[in-house]
């Protein structure tokens, strides 16, 4: 006799594993950050807040999410190379990784096993634990390259993803003859700590506090403070419901830095076919 039942789907977690290098690469850099206060001058703050926003708003945000992840705009391949490169600057992984990775987040959003930063694991884990437990379908190249194949074709992109952790040399190397280890500890590691949690709060803080002004299939929220240090990104409710969308903020207050940049080179001629919101959303 055999049970024509349907079987309950049961979704397995894999065994979690601590990576120690990515463990003891993260402490420090932040312990190379914590050195601040002994190299401070308002120079190297400047700096610090003008490589934040030229590595984060333009290179993250308008160039590996907005650009390259969703194709919210195009720009000439000559100057897309160059915010690709700016993007690859920011530490924040190639781009064919970081883009594998979101579209991943938007295919599968909170989904424990498919979304690689799920909030449903907690804020921690959406935040930063996710980098510190690596599975192979979102670290290991063979497999996350499938989700950005059009980037992985592209033997420029390939060569960024192998080798943005080298990039940092020539800017540290600048940084140093241009303010010594002030300009290098701020510029580099005290820059870098900021810019990561930045980001990370959009993986985690957007997908739980804030409001939501679209029904969506997920937590996403807008949240205010976050789209501030993030240059529009907390706008994520608004950008969850639409993805494509290239600004970020629908209504007057709902500031985005990173869409004043889009119109910038819009009114340059050199960002086309820029998605806007449906006029119902708008």
């Amino acid at each position: 006799m055999t049970n024509n039942s349907p079987a309950a789907v049961v979704e397995i977690h894999p065994p979690l594993k601590l990576h120690w290098a990515s463990v003891g690469f993260f402490a420090t850099i932040h312990a190379l950050a914590m050195l601040a206060p002994w190299f401070f001058s308002w120079s190297a703050l400047l700096v610090t807040l003008f490589l934040h926003w030229l590595f984060g708003s333009i290179g993250i945000c308008l160039g590996y999410h907005r650009l390259l992840t969703h194709r919210s705009f195009l720009v000439p391949k000559w100057l897309e190379y160059i915010i690709a490169t700016i993007g690859a600057f920011a530490f924040q992984g190639g781009p064919i990784f970081w883009v594998a990775g979101h579209r991943q987040h938007h295919a599968n959003p909170e989904n424990e096993l498919k979304d690689p930063y799920s909030a449903q694991r907690g804020f921690w884990w959406s935040h930063m634990l996710w980098l510190f437990y690596q599975r192979p379908e979102f670290f290991d190249y063979e497999t996350y390259h499938k989700y950005a194949p059009d980037l992985a074709k592209n033997p420029y992109y390939r060569w960024l993803d192998r080798n943005f952790l080298l990039l940092q040399i020539p800017i540290g190397l600048l940084l140093y003859v241009l303010g010594g280890w002030p300009f290098v500890i701020w510029g580099m590691f005290v820059r870098a700590v900021f810019l990561w949690h930045s980001t990370w709060l959009i993986n985690s803080a957007t997908h739980l506090f804030g409001y939501q002004t679209y029904e969506v299939n997920d937590g996403s929220r807008n949240l205010w403070w976050a789209a501030i240090i993030t240059y529009g990104e907390g706008w994520h409710n608004n950008h969850h419901a639409h993805p494509n969308v290239a600004p970020a903020g629908r209504q007057w207050w709902e500031i985005d830095m990173t869409w004043w940049s889009i119109q910038l080179l819009r009114s340059l001629g050199l960002a086309k076919r820029v998605v806007m919101p449906p006029k119902s959303a708008a």
